[in-house]
C-alpha cells in the first residue's frame, strides 16, 4: 500500500509552545490560552458525551430486529429489511447535518440543534411503546378467527419517531467526534500525536461505555418493559446534553481560514477546469512552477483550473493551487469509500442474522436466566476494548520500530488489516450456521420454528469477537483517514463521508436481502431467509458476502497502493 509522507518529527524545533493557540478562539470569541483550553481537558467532556449518545443509539439498534418482529409482528426479512434502511438512513444523514455544520452553524450549534432532535425523537419512540396498553385493536385470521393487531397509530409513531432519532444522529454523530479533534493543535507536536490516540481511546471508551450497559439494557427490553428499554436511552441522551454544555468554557473554536465556503471553492475548481479543458496554454507557467511533482501526476484535468480567463473575459478569477489541491483531495477518498463498502455490508449482519441465529439457540446461563440474543453483540465490543489497549500499548510501538512511522502503520493499511480480518469473521460465521442447521436437523426440530436448537450459544462468540477486532482496524482507521485527509473545513464532512460508508452499507444489505429473498423464495420454497430460520439458509448468504469481501479487499489494495496522502504543511504522518 501507499506509504505515507515521511517522519518530520526529527526536523521540529524543541523550542516552547506559544501560550495562544493559532487559528482558534474560546466560547467568548477571546484568544484562547493552550494551558487553560483543548487537548484532554476538553476531550474529556466529549468523549463522555459520545458514551452517553452510544448507550441511547445501540440502546435502540441493537434489539431493533427483537421488537420490530414480537410487538410489531413483521416478518424476519422485512424486519431484517427495515433495521437495514433505518440503519442506512441514519449514517447517510450525518451528510446533510455536516454540511450544515461546515458551511452555516458551525459544529457546536449543530451538536446542540442535533441534541433537541434526538431527544425527542426518543421521547416519543418511548411513548409509541405506551400505545398497545391505551389501545387494543384485532385483525381477522380467518372467517373465524381474530388475533390481536399491532394499533396502526402506534407503527405510525414508531417509525415517525425512529426516523427523528435518526435525523438527530445525523447531526449529531460527525460533529462531536470532529470537534473532539479539534480541541488537538496539529502545529504542536506533542497534541498532534496526542490526536492520534484520541480516535483510539474516543472508539475504546465509547464502546466499554456500551458494553457496559447495553447487557443490562438488553435484558430490560426483552424480559421486562419496552417502555423502559427505550425511556433509558432518551436519559442517556439528555446527560449527553448536559454534559457537553458544561466542557463549553474549555474548548477551542477553530477560526474559518476562507470568506468563501469550502463547498463552493471545490465546486468552483470543477466548473473552472470544465471551461478550461480545451485550453493548450502550459499550466505550469500560470501555476509559477510550482506544481506538486505527485499530486500534479493524478486529476490533471483539474490542474485546468489554475489557467487565468483570457483578457477582457467575464468569467470568475482563476482557481489557487491551494484550492485545486483541495478537490483534488477530496476526489482521491473516492476509490478508498467506494471498496470499504464490502465491509459495511457485512457489519450490516451483526445487528440482523447475527442475532437472530442467537435467538434459535440454547441461551441458558443457568436454571431460570436465558441470556438476549442482542446482548451477544456487546462480545463485538468487548473485543473492541480488550484488543484497543493491546494495539495502542504493544502493536502501534513495535510497529513503529519497524516501519519508522508514528503510527506504526499508515492508516489505508489499518483499513485493509481490518478488512482482511473480516472475510475470516464471516467465513466461520458460515460455518457455524451450517453446524447449527445440522443439529437442528439431527434433534428433529427443523419444522418447528419456535423450538430451541440444542447447541450453545456460546459458538457464536468468535464471529463477534473476531469483528470487534476487526473494527479496532478499520473503524479507527477510517475515521482517522476521512478526518485527516479532507480539507480543514470540511471535516465534519469528512466524518460523515466515513459514516456514509455504512449507510450504503446498510442499504446494500437490505438490497441484497429482497433480492435473494425473491429468488430463493420462488415456486414457494423456503429462501434463504425463511422465517423458520432452521429451513433458512444463512450460510450461504455469509458464503457469498464472504466472496464479495475477497473481491472488495483486492480493489481496495489497489487503491491503496495508488494513494497519494495530502500532506498538511509540516503535519507529521
Amino acid at each position: 500500500m501507499a506509504s505515507e509522507p515521511d517522519d518530520v518529527v526529527s526536523v521540529w524545533l524543541e523550542e516552547e509552545s506559544p501560550p495562544l493557540v493559532e487559528g482558534a478562539v474560546d466560547y467568548r470569541g477571546g484568544a484562547v490560552l493552550r494551558s487553560k483550553s483543548g487537548s484532554w481537558r476538553s476531550a474529556r467532556f466529549i468523549i463522555g458525551v459520545e458514551v452517553a449518545e452510544r448507550v441511547a443509539y445501540y440502546g435502540i439498534q441493537t434489539n431493533l430486529i427483537s421488537y420490530l418482529t414480537g410487538p410489531l409482528q413483521q416478518t424476519t426479512a422485512t424486519a431484517a429489511q427495515n433495521v437495514n434502511l433505518w440503519s442506512g438512513t441514519a449514517s447517510l444523514l450525518p451528510l446533510f447535518g455536516a454540511f450544515i455544520a461546515d458551511s452555516l452553524l458551525g459544529r457546536y450549534r449543530t451538536i446542540i440543534l442535533a441534541s433537541f432532535i434526538y431527544i425527542l425523537g426518543l421521547g416519543l419512540l418511548t411513548l409509541s411503546t405506551m400505545l398497545p396498553s391505551l389501545t387494543k385493536s384485532e385483525c381477522q385470521v380467518d372467517n373465524n378467527k381474530f388475533t390481536s393487531c399491532t394499533p396502526q397509530s402506534q407503527v405510525i409513531l414508531f417509525f415517525i419517531s425512529l426516523y427523528l432519532v435518526a435525523i438527530g444522529q445525523g447531526g449529531h454523530k460527525p460533529c462531536v467526534q470532529a470537534f473532539g479533534a479539534d480541541q488537538f493543535d496539529e502545529r504542536h507536536p506533542k497534541e498532534y500525536k496526542a490526536r492520534s490516540s484520541f480516535f483510539n481511546w474516543w472508539y475504546f471508551t465509547m464502546c466499554a461505555g456500551c458494553m457496559a450497559t447495553l447487557w443490562i439494557l438488553n435484558y430490560i427490553q426483552d424480559n421486562l418493559s419496552w417502555v423502559l428499554g427505550f425511556g433509558i436511552p432518551c436519559v442517556a441522551m439528555i446527560i449527553a446534553l448536559l454534559v457537553f454544555l458544561l466542557g463549553t468554557m474549555t474548548y477551542r473554536f477553530n477560526i474559518q481560514q476562507h470568506d468563501k465556503s469550502p463547498f463552493l471553492r471545490i465546486g468552483h475548481v470543477f466548473i473552472v477546469a470544465i471551461r478550461n479543458r480545451g485550453s493548450s496554454r502550459p499550466i505550469e507557467e500560470e501555476a509559477g512552477g510550482i506544481l506538486p511533482r505527485q499530486s500534479s501526476e493524478q486529476f490533471k484535468f483539474l490542474n485546468k483550473a489554475l489557467l487565468a480567463p483570457p483578457k477582457g473575459s467575464k468569467e470568475e478569477e482563476t482557481c489557487s493551487l491551494s484550492e485545486v489541491e483541495e478537490a483534488k483531495a477530496v476526489l482521491r477518498l473516492i476509490p478508498i469509500w467506494a471498496t470499504t463498502l464490502v465491509y459495511a455490508i457485512v457489519f450490516a449482519q451483526v445487528s440482523t442474522f447475527f442475532t437472530k441465529q442467537g435467538v434459535t439457540m440454547d441461551r441458558t446461563i443457568f436454571p431460570g436466566f436465558d441470556i438476549p440474543a442482542a446482548s451477544l453483540q456487546t462480545l463485538t465490543t468487548l473485543g473492541i476494548v480488550l484488543f484497543s489497549p493491546i494495539y495502542e500499548r504493544i502493536f502501534v510501538p513495535i510497529a513503529r520500530n519497524v516501519t519508522g512511522k508514528p503510527s506504526g502503520i499508515t492508516m489505508l493499511q489499518r483499513i485493509g488489516s481490518g478488512i482482511f480480518i473480516s472475510i475470516f469473521t464471516i467465513a466461520f460465521a458460515a460455518l457455524v450456521e451450517m453446524k447449527r442447521l445440522e443439529t437442528a436437523q439431527e434433534s428433529g426440530v427443523v419444522d418447528d420454528p419456535n423450538a430451541t436448537v440444542p447447541m450453545s450459544i456460546w459458538w457464536l462468540i468468535p464471529q463477534y469477537f473476531l469483528f470487534g477486532v476487526s473494527e479496532v482496524f478499520t473503524m479507527v482507521g477510517l475515521q482517522e483517514f476521512f478526518y485527516d485527509q479532507v480539507p480543514n473545513e470540511l471535516r465534519s464532512m469528512g466524518l460523515a463521508l466515513y459514516l456514509s460508508i455504512f449507510g450504503i452499507g446498510s442499504f446494500l444489505s437490505g438490497f441484497l436481502i429482497s433480492v435473494i429473498e425473491k429468488v430463493t423464495g420462488k415456486d414457494e420454497k423456503d429462501s434463504w431467509f425463511a422465517n423458520n430460520l432452521n429451513k433458512a439458509h444463512l450460510d450461504f448468504f455469509y458464503w457469498l458476502l464472504a466472496g464479495f469481501s475477497v473481491v472488495g479487499l483486492t480493489l481496495f489494495i489497489c487503491f491503496a497502493k495508488s494513494y497519494v496522502y495530502n500532506h498538511k504543511g509540516t503535519t507529521p504522518r
